[in-house]
Formats: structure tokens, C-alpha cells, sequence
């Protein structure tokens, strides 16, 4: 089995291919284990320091450059992969501070993508990256929460807009037998470790990340924001997921919600409290910024997952268990 992700070398596809080659075989669409043979990291740029291992591994290939481009010029091994994760994309505060960036990032290379799997003539199983972000509020109108794998996506803001359309995308290359569609959306990821990225809700990572680091971090939203969180571990075990599913156990092509934990910026700040003592959560400092409120605080903070429930996913437990899993993780003393 040969298995490309998108993003490969981002924080979720590193950590994605290191799961996949430490378990060694998948038991892909609802089959046997196979032994995975390649998996193929396309990103950017090249492999950092802290990635060398990975880049290094036997069974791993590295394709950098932009995606589109290579896309384009018909440079990625599409025709002998069963299996596509895409993962790449631009993030929420880029697409809503360069829109042609976002709609060539997340449209244009998304169908570009799709088009070079359905030349590929084989019907590979295409895994979506979707998010949180295709739900919204519009303006006027009154925020329905839970939201269910059912409710009508009203994005708010450009980079839901376009992985609304990507999911829209999926689910008919799927429906014309093109792809096996598989579509997910994540839920903000937190605790990230590394540097803060432009997404809007990186500051959901870096408000427990930096005070564990002994650094001072603003938080840009009032404590009762309401959030949908997964941890890293919970966010690949739904990855994962996605491709060993049946056809009849995933059910319709429409994209469905991974396991959110429901908790408030305000609970996230006493977890660190009671996890990490409360010399470390005073580092925290509170202004409001509301071109961040505004897009964060449309993002639904309350979903049902009922669809991943019956593949047997669940949430995390709560935000301290979370807090802790990334200390032990980044090998943090508190």
C-alpha cells in the first residue's frame, strides 16, 4: 500500500505518518490489515531539523515544493497511491488577509488534486481535511448550537467558504465513482506544539503552550468563549479512521463532525491552573481582539458527532487530561 498526505510535513502529517509507520499496516476501507510499503510526505519546503528522522525513513518519500505546481505539472505519484490524506491548506487569518492566497490554496490546488486522482483511473480513497469553520452565523440571525452532522454550513469567513467547497467537491468526484470520498472536519486542535501559525484560533495552542514555556501569552477573546477542541491524538485517530472504514460503515458522502470537547477559554485557562499551578496561568494576559472574536466566536463551540460515534470515536475526556498528554508529550517540567 503506498499512502501520499498533503502537508506531510505539517505538525498533523508528521504526526500522521509517524502513527501510520509505527503500526506498520492499515486495514484500509474496511479490509484486512496490509502492510504499508511508501508513504509520501509532499509539502513546501523541505524537512526540518526535527523532521529528519521521519524524512529519513526507509518507507518514506519527500516530494517538496508547491502542491499546485506539482499538480500541475503532473509530479505527484498518483497513480500507484490507494490512499490520499489532504491535509494542505491555508490557514484562517491568511485567507482572510490574502484572499487569491486562500482560494488558490484551498480551492483551486483541492480540485486540482481531485482531478489528477480521478485521472488516475483507479478510485484512490481521498481523506479531506474539512473543519469546524464551514459552520457560522450570519449576521441577524440567532446561533443554533448543537450543531449535528446534519446542519446547513453557513460559513462566516473566507477559509470556511472554501473548505465548504471542498467538501462539496469530494462528495461529487465520490459520487461519480471517481474517489472514494472521505470527508472530516477537524475541530481546533489544542495543545500545537511549535511556533504560533496565522489561524485565527492559534492562540487556543499558545495559551497553554507559551506559560508552560515560561513566556507570557495573550488571549484575544472574553473567558466565556465557547470552543469545540480535539486533541492531537484524537484528531489522527479520526485521520485514521476515515481510511479503514467500510464503505456501508461511513455511510453518506456528505463530510462528517469529529469528537469535539465543548469547554470555554475561560475553563481552558483554570485547567492550566489546576494542571500546571496558577504561578503558570498567570502569564496570561486578556485582550479582546475583535477581528478574532468575530471569527472565532462564529465558529460553532457546542457539535454532535453522532456519525463518528458509530465508528466508535469519542472526545476527549476533558482539557486537563488534555494539558497533560502535551506536557508529557514535549517532555515539559512543571
Amino acid at each position: 500500500m503506498k499512502i501520499l498526505i498533503t502537508g506531510g510535513l505539517g505538525f498533523l502529517g508528521a504526526r500522521l505518518a509517524r502513527t501510520l509507520l509505527a503500526s506498520d499496516t492499515l486495514a484500509f476501507n474496511g479490509q484486512a490489515p496490509q502492510p504499508i510499503d511508501q508513504i509520501i510526505l509532499v509539502d513546501q519546503v523541505a524537512a526540518g531539523p526535527h523532521l529528519v528522522d521521519l524524512a529519513n525513513h526507509p518507507k518514506v518519500r519527500v516530494l517538496a515544493g508547491d502542491l499546485l505546481d506539482q499538480l500541475q505539472q503532473s509530479k505527484l505519484p498518483l497513480a500507484d497511491c490507494d490512499l490520499v490524506y489532504h491535509l494542505a491548506a491555508a490557514v484562517s487569518g491568511e485567507c482572510e488577509a490574502n484572499f487569491d492566497l486562500g482560494l488558490r490554496s484551498n480551492l483551486q490546488t483541492t480540485h486540482a488534486l481531485l482531478e489528477a486522482c480521478r485521472q488516475a483511473g483507479h478510485c484512490p480513497t481521498v481523506v479531506f481535511s474539512s473543519s469546524v469553520a464551514v459552520f457560522g452565523t450570519p449576521a441577524g440571525m440567532t446561533k443554533q448550537e448543537p450543531v449535528t452532522d446534519t446542519s446547513l454550513p453557513m460559513p462566516q469567513n473566507s477559509y470556511g467558504i472554501q473548505k465548504f467547497m471542498g467538501e462539496q467537491l469530494m462528495a461529487d468526484y465520490g459520487r461519480k465513482q471517481f474517489i472514494r470520498a472521505r470527508s472530516v472536519r477537524l475541530m481546533t486542535v489544542s495543545v500545537r506544539p511549535g511556533k504560533p501559525n496565522a489561524a485565527a484560533s492559534s492562540f487556543l495552542s499558545g495559551m497553554i503552550r507559551e506559560p508552560l514555556q515560561g513566556q507570557a501569552a495573550v488571549v484575544p477573546v472574553a473567558p466565556e468563549t465557547r470552543v469545540a477542541l480535539s486533541s492531537p491524538a484524537k484528531a489522527i485517530e479520526g485521520l485514521i479512521r476515515a481510511a479503514t472504514a467500510s464503505d456501508a460503515d461511513w455511510g453518506p458522502l456528505v463530510a462528517l463532525n469529529l469528537p469535539s470537547l465543548s469547554t470555554t477559554v475561560g475553563e481552558m485557562a483554570q485547567a492550566l491552573a489546576r494542571v500546571a499551578g496558577p504561578d503558570v496561568a498567570a502569564r496570561l494576559s486578556w485582550q479582546v481582539d475583535p477581528l478574532i472574536t468575530r471569527v472565532v466566536g462564529g465558529w460553532p463551540g457546542s457539535l454532535t458527532f453522532d456519525r463518528a460515534r458509530g465508528l466508535g470515536l469519542q472526545a476527549d475526556e476533558d482539557f486537563d487530561a488534555i494539558i497533560r498528554a502535551f506536557i508529557a508529550d514535549e517532555k515539559i517540567t512543571v
